[in-house]
């Protein structure tokens, strides 16, 4: 019996040496440790022998069956270990590689100078309204005073899709279909896209962006217009901000102006940015609306007048953030845009 012991076991240490995975475990554990395995024929094998022999076989098969399920537990845990291993080589992840991160985009400078202005006029008790793109020349030029032979209405000037259509070239046509849509008073901004035949260099583009201010009411006078543009330009660039107005012309306003305010890189001392003069570019016209326009809108101007003017949108955060070219605003720099 010591001799079959013997044997079933140096065959079980041959065997689990050649076991690599844990298929081939259980396959020996079921031919050494199951209800027909070696082990259990063994101890079918000692009601043959004699009782003085009985106990001496049942403690070495015993001690077989034990040696045999630890070598099997052993061997288990080792394959484990390995195939974990494997598998985390194969899947690890180099936690402190640098990877590019997604970040969360913002809004262009663009559109937060846009939000910002609109929030001004909106804390002053104006309100916000769109309009299209594409407009009529009615609209654009007719009602507001312009007469066909007006530089602004050349093609070399403005983007006609027909006689008729256009894009729009300033966003004072929403003066026109504020008052024959609203009723009076009136007071609102509207801010957007607007296009011109203009080539592009450090000041001008094709397309840029205005904002339009229309107020229309009794009793409106130019001392309201000034105190308005006082209020909306040291909200926007700070109390130290100085206006300068000079007299212009547009067809739609008049009396008209131009406002130029303190340059923001010298603070109006003179520097090359602003040709030593103290101030920075013109930064929008406006003046009090033409009697004719309130009337082409259906407006009696003997009892109502009123004030507009219209700025630059890219005009103003050149200003803001003294910025010298406006190609900067649309060139999707990442080295700019991430500045804001």
């Amino acid at each position: 019996m010591e001799e079959n012991i013997k044997e079933v076991l140096a065959n079980f240490e041959s065997e689990i040496k050649e076991a690599t995975d844990l298929d081939k475990i259980e396959k020996l554990r079921v031919n050494y440790l199951g209800k027909k395995g070696e082990i259990t024929t063994l101890k079918k094998s000692i009601a043959k022998l004699s009782k003085e022999e009985k106990p001496q076989a049942g403690k070495l098969i015993n001690e077989a069956s034990k040696k045999i399920e630890k070598a099997l537990e052993e061997k288990n845990e080792e394959v484990k270990a390995n195939l974990l291993k494997k598998k985390v080589e194969a899947e690890k992840i180099d936690v402190t590689a640098h990877f590019d991160k997604a970040h969360s985009g913002h809004l262009a400078v663009i559109n937060q100078t846009m939000e910002e202005l609109e929030s001004i006029f909106q804390n002053m008790g104006f309100d916000v309204v769109e309009g299209p793109e594409v407009d009529t020349v009615k609209y654009v030029f007719d009602d507001l005073n312009s007469p066909k032979d007006h530089p602004a209405r050349s093609t070399s000037d403005t983007f006609y899709i027909n006689d008729e259509i256009l894009l729009r070239p300033h966003t004072s046509s929403m003066q026109i279909r504020v008052m024959k849509e609203c009723k009076l008073p009136i007071k609102m901004v509207s801010a957007g896209r607007v296009f011109r035949n203009d080539e592009v260099d450090a000041t001008h583009s094709p397309m840029f962006h205005q904002l339009e201010c229309l107020v229309v009411d009794e009793k409106v006078s130019m001392a309201n217009l000034k105190a308005t543009l006082e209020t909306f330009i040291k909200e926007m660039f700070g109390d130290d901000m100085k206006l300068r107005y000079r007299p212009h012309h547009f067809p739609f306003t008049e009396p008209s102006l131009e406002v130029d305010v303190t340059c923001p890189i010298c603070k109006g001392k003179g520097c090359p940015s602003c040709g030593n003069t103290g101030w920075s570019m013109e930064l929008l016209g406006g003046g009090m609306v033409h009697p004719k326009v309130l009337e082409n809108c259906g407006i009696d101007s003997e009892k109502y007048t009123g004030f507009a003017f219209g700025l630059g949108v890219d005009r103003i955060a050149m200003v803001k953030y003294g910025l010298d070219d406006i190609r900067l605003l649309y060139d999707n720099d990442k080295r700019f845009i991430e500045q804001f």
